[in-house]
C-alpha cells in the first residue's frame, strides 16, 4: 500500500513540475510579444521617415537622426522582453 502512495506522490510532484515549466515557457512566449510590437513600431517609423524625406529632401539628415534615436529607444523594450524571456526559460524552468 505504501508503494502505491509513493507512486501517486511521485506522479503528483512530476505533474506540478511539468505545470511550472509549461507556465514559464508560455510566459516567455508572451514576453516576446513585446518584441513583435517593437518591430511593428519601428517599421511604421521607418515608413513615415521615408515619407518625410520624400516630402522634404533637404531635411534628410535631421529626419534620419531622429528616426535612429527613436528606434534605439524603442529597441530597449525588445531587449527587456528578451531578458524576461531568457530569465523565465533558464531560471523559472530549470532542466
Amino acid at each position: 500500500m505504501s508503494d502505491l502512495i509513493q507512486t501517486i506522490a511521485n506522479l503528483s510532484a512530476d505533474a506540478a513540475d511539468i505545470n511550472d515549466k509549461l507556465g514559464a515557457f508560455i510566459g516567455a512566449g508572451l514576453a516576446m510579444l513585446g518584441a513583435t510590437g517593437v518591430g511593428v513600431g519601428q517599421g511604421y517609423a521607418a515608413g513615415k521617415a521615408a515619407e518625410a524625406v520624400g516630402r522634404n529632401p533637404e531635411a534628410e539628415s535631421k529626419i534620419r537622426t531622429m528616426m535612429i534615436v527613436g528606434c534605439a529607444i524603442a529597441e530597449t523594450s525588445a531587449i527587456y522582453a528578451l531578458i524576461v524571456a531568457i530569465l523565465l526559460i533558464f531560471v523559472a524552468a530549470p532542466q
